[in-house]
Parts: C-alpha cells; structure tokens; sequence
C-alpha cells in the first residue's frame, strides 16, 4: 500500500486587502472545499493559520469557516497548529514563539469550535531550527513536519523519525519537496502525478509520501488547479457523492479534461490510500532520533552549506532584509521594555497597543516580498515596516509615561532614534531601487 497524506497551508498575511482576500476565497478556498463535498473519502491535513481564520471570520467569509469545520467534524480533514501571524519561528524570542502558537490555538478555536483538535505543527514556510522544538512540545504537538531538504539521513518512507525534547520526544515528518514543488508549479498533471507515486513503491511493505503546499495554488496561483488536478486526482482514488452524501459512481470527466486524464483505475487505485499526516502515526513504525537540518522549504543544499537557512526571509546578502530584522529587533525590544515598566492606566494602555501590534508586525511577508528572488513588492515591504513603527511608537509613548528611571527613559528614546534611522534608510532604498 502507498499512503499519501496531502497537506494544504491557508493563509494571507494580516496587511492583506479585502480586494486580494476576496478573489483568493473566491478562486481557491471555496472550490477546494467543494472537492472535499464531491469526494466524501478525500483526506488531508489543512493549515490554516490563525489571523486568516479571524479576517474570513470578520470580512463576511463564514461560509469558508463553516465548510472547514464540517470537513473536520466528518473527518475528512485534520487540522494542524502554527504560528497565528506567520512569524519565522527560528528567527524571533522563544517567548514570541510559544505566544504565537497560543494565539494560533485560541483563535482557531473560536473560529473554528471542537473541530480544531491539532495533533500536528506547521511551522511557516517550514522553517525550522532545533530552537523552536521546545514550544512545539509544550503545546503538547505530537508531529512536527519539515522541508525534505531538513532530512538528515536517507529518505524516510516507511518509518516515522523522532526529534529528541528532554525526557519527550516530536515525531518529524519530511514533505516530498520534488513532488510538491511539481505540483505547484503545475510541472505534474494528475496522472503523471499518481504514475509517479507508483514508481516510488518497490512492491514490498506499505510507504508513504507527503506532498505540503500553499492552499492557493489550486485556483488562485495556477487558475483552474483544483479542477485540473485535486479533482482529478480524487475522483481516481476515492468515489463521490450525490447531493445527500450517498456514496456513487463516479461522473465522467469532461471532454475538454478527458484528454489530459486518461487513466485505468481498475488496476491502480487500491495501491494508494489518501490519509492525514498524524494517521501515518497510526501505521508506520518509528524510526530513528535525528536533528533535522535548519532549513525552509525553499531552502536549497547550496543555502545550508552557506548557513544561509532561511533565504528568503533573512539573506545576509541582502541589504533590505539586514534593515528589516535590525528595525524589528529594536522594536521588540522596546515592546517588551513598555511591557515591563508600565505602571499607570496611561502608560498601560500604550503597552497594551504595542504588544498586540507586535503580534501583527512580526509576519513573514514583509521579508518575503523583499527577497528579490524574484519577489519584490515595495508595498507589501512598506505596510510591515509601517506596522513595526507604530508598535514602537505606541511602545516608547508607554516607557516615556511610565515611572521608570529617567536614564531608562533616555536609552530607550536613543533605540527610537536608531530605528527611526533605520526606517528612513530603508524607504530610501525602496524609493530609490
């Protein structure tokens, strides 16, 4: 038997626009959940993280909310736990990790109700350091899953690794990047896709295979995917159902479809079963204890030689991503300063607002979009930079005001000046290149 657990990462970073959110919904979320209607035996693992659950929830997206927990309740999905504003774990304070994936907990339960029960973590964009295990574990995750590339040893498919904790233990699963990324970048159409699979099987004991991308793939990034692949995809390897849920045969495909998928599924499809990640826990025995490599998933063999980890969110070779993490260090910093020395109504209000817009300012696309590798988007870029000034701003307001020492107050106004500098320089570059 080959097992394939598929998993799908939702999520916009909180600077999005409705314009944006609304056309992804539109051409992604609600027909993948309409897959997952047709193909009542269609399994996954979704992510979705925690701030795109609360602007679906408040932007009148309900109906995306409800067909996610529906899927959970009938179990056909599981959910997993993250980061709720997408951080770079590796990259911010430990404390800043274990309260991200607090707030990624509790505002996926409120949006989501009993059906959030994540057994699994997905760090954003599957960055991943040994530094971040310790609050994965402690939120009482049973899996960590990372980039193929973080696999220390030969290719893992038919035992599940182990990450050591102290007298506890995660277990790590490794998505397939070739396959994934063939998928993404529509390089795989269904039938070379299930093809593929096969050949990976030698015909003795069960493996498994797990392929992870963004959710928007299908429908927003490549138009039409979700017909053109998941459905196709599905429809081999599972029947669906009429409108009542009762189980049939399946439809024939469209003509103008039929062409790209011509496939027998009266010799192939009970070769593969389509799982949930934490049900690999379930089949397949455990393997070694390892330490995954630092990595992303598009982090490649060449970057990890350079300890370059995480490239497109902090190259060292780039001058904007420099600027970036030194403003949002120095904007932590204070952040947690106003936390501390707040000690009048005033002053904790200004603590108040700064901590929370620290959560927001803490997201992974203000790095991405400066990456040039192709991605550069001087707005996405400037909306970040603008989130992390008016934390400080809200933040020294709650220092000045506190009853702190006064040399206090001064060291911390000069780390203001500092990281006013350091924003001017770096809209300097985006006016400029």
């Amino acid at each position: 038997m080959i097992y394939w657990a598929p998993l799908f990462h939702f999520y916009q970073p909180p600077t999005q626009t409705p314009a944006i959110l609304m056309k992804v919904a539109n051409e992604s979320y609600r027909p993948i959940l309409a897959v997952f209607d047709e193909f009542p035996l269609a399994r996954a693992t979704f992510n979705i993280n925690g701030v795109l659950a609360e602007m679906l929830g408040l932007y009148g997206y309900s109906d995306v909310l409800n067909g996610m927990r529906k899927l959970s309740e009938r179990g056909q999905i599981e959910f997993t736990g993250s980061g709720k504003y997408h951080p770079i774990l590796p990259l911010i304070p430990t404390e800043e990790v274990e309260r991200q994936i607090r707030l990624n907990r509790n505002t996926n339960r409120l949006y989501l109700g009993e059906s959030y029960q994540p057994r699994g973590f997905f760090p954003p964009e599957m960055c991943y350091s040994k530094d971040i295990v310790a609050p994965i574990v402690r939120a009482r995750h049973e899996w960590i899953i990372c980039s193929g590339i973080a696999c220390p040893l030969g290719w893992p498919m038919d035992v599940v690794h182990r990450i050591d904790y102290v007298d506890e233990e995660v277990a790590v699963f490794f998505r397939d990047d070739i396959l994934s990324n063939k998928i993404s970048f529509k390089d795989v159409d269904g039938k070379g896709f299930i093809e593929h699979l096969r050949q990976m099987h030698q015909g003795e004991g069960d493996i498994y295979v797990i392929t992870a991308m963004d959710a928007e793939t299908f429908g927003h990034h490549i138009q039409h995917w979700d017909k053109l692949f998941l459905s196709q995809v599905y429809e081999t390897l599972t029947p669906s159902a009429d409108s009542s849920g009762v189980m049939r045969e399946q439809k024939p495909l469209a003509d103008q479809h039929r062409k790209l998928f011509e496939y027998d599924k009266s010799t192939d499809a009970g070769e593969i079963k389509i799982v949930t990640v934490s049900q690999l826990l379930d089949i397949f025995p455990r393997g070694q204890k390892i330490s995954p490599r630092p990595s992303s998933w598009s982090t490649c063999a060449d970057d990890i030689k350079m300890q370059n980890y995480y490239p497109l969110w902090k190259d060292s070779n780039n001058p904007v991503h420099t600027m970036q993490w030194e403003h949002l260090e120095i904007t932590i910093d204070i952040t947690h300063k106003a936390v501390e020395v707040a000690d009048i109504p005033l002053s904790l209000e200004f603590a108040s607002i700064a901590r929370n817009a620290l959560d927001l300012a803490l997201h992974s696309c203000q790095f991405w979009w400066a990456s040039k590798k192709p991605m550069w988007d001087i707005n996405m870029v400037y909306r970040g930079l603008t989130l992390q000034r008016e934390v400080m701003l809200n933040a020294y307001k709650a220092v000045s005001l506190s009853g702190c020492k006064p040399e206090v107050k001064k060291e911390y106004y000069y780390r203001v000046v500092a990281g006013r500098h350091i924003c001017d320089q770096i809209t300097d570059y985006l006016y400029t290149d």
